[in-house]
């Protein structure tokens, strides 16, 4: 935290939304996992003080603009007061009469995106703008668990650090590197429109694990490896079997009965006009998906994607080292 402190009468934060490209569920087991900022996604969060008295509130408000923050914040409410109440304290800022919160975003709630971890970041920001406190990385990173902590239980720390992220992660263990990237191509994400269930998801597969002795273990093992084949796959420009782990690992999440009819059909439909590969993404029983193809396959698999059932689609560059550089 830098201690040269210059106060301003609004404070403004940013964080972008995230998808993981493989290793959901498994990285709580100590899996590793690879994530992908999705920065067409964003949140913006303001932060400024008013005079006027508690509203039955108490001393903070939330005001979302864009109907993708609103549900959000409404569900999110407890966790952002518990990190301003972290931030006033591990900051050792003074309060004023009254904080105010707007909150503008675009990533859809209940998708797998980093919904909730994109606001708390971008609340975080706002707050040490608005007080003139610079938080160091790690720092910000810790506020933004408390917040999905709250929310969510325990939390792995992969969307903490992908909504801020640049680059796509390899995330294992609780930290957090950037990937070599060795190939192009494009990650075209596809909202079901239903939204997921992480929980029952969690609960599903921690159910089957105690059910059939062996089973998370050969879970994760197999996660691992696939993951594991992704990583060097991107690495050494090998689109095609970076696209296949991709499949094989969705086959996976299927089996644990982790994904729906739905997501099913929009994995068809990427593998049928082309792509390279496709999963769902995120915690599963609705949500997302994801499948890479090459540039020149975008546009039909897109228009397969919304044929299909996709309410709305986003396409995320994928890109290697630039030449002679």
């Amino acid at each position: 935290m830098s201690e040269n402190r210059r106060a301003r009468s609004v404070g403004i934060g940013r964080a972008h939304a995230k998808a993981i490209v493989l290793g959901e569920h498994a990285v709580v087991y100590g899996a590793p996992a690879i994530a992908l900022p999705v920065p067409q996604l964003t949140v913006t969060a303001s932060a400024g003080w008013s005079f006027r008295g508690p509203d039955g509130l108490g001393d903070v408000s939330f005001t979302s603009t864009g109907s993708p923050s609103r549900p959000l914040v409404t569900q999110a409410s407890d966790s952002l007061r518990r990190l301003i109440a972290e931030f006033t304290t591990t900051m050792a800022v003074t309060d004023g009469p009254h904080l105010d919160i707007l909150i503008d975003g675009a990533i859809p709630h209940g998708r797998g995106l980093g919904s909730s971890a994109a606001v708390a970041r971008a609340v975080a920001l706002a707050l040490a703008d608005l007080h003139g406190v610079r938080l160091a990385e790690h720092e910000t990173f810790d506020l933004v668990q408390t917040a999905e902590n709250v929310a969510h239980g325990r939390s792995s720390g992969v969307d903490a650090r992908t909504v801020g992220a640049p680059a796509p992660l390899l995330f294992q263990a609780g930290e957090a590197e950037e990937l070599k990237l060795g190939c192009d191509g494009l990650f075209i994400i596809a909202d079901s429109g239903v939204v997921g269930r992480t929980k029952d998801a969690v609960e599903l597969l921690r159910a089957g694990f105690q059910r059939h002795p062996g089973a998370q273990d050969r879970f994760v093992g197999r996660a691992t490896q696939l993951t594991e084949e992704a990583r060097h796959a991107l690495a050494g420009g090998k689109p095609e079997e970076l696209g296949s782990r991709l499949t094989d690992y969705h086959e996976l999440l299927r089996a644990a009965g982790l994904s729906t009819q739905g997501i099913d059909a929009l994995v068809e439909a990427a593998l049928d006009a082309g792509s390279h590969g496709a999963k769902i993404t995120g915690g599963g029983l609705g949500g997302c998906m994801i499948a890479l193809a090459r540039p020149e396959q975008a546009g039909e698999v897109t228009r397969r994607l919304h044929g299909a059932g996709a309410v709305q689609t986003w396409v995320v560059p994928l890109r290697g080292p630039a030449e002679g550089g």
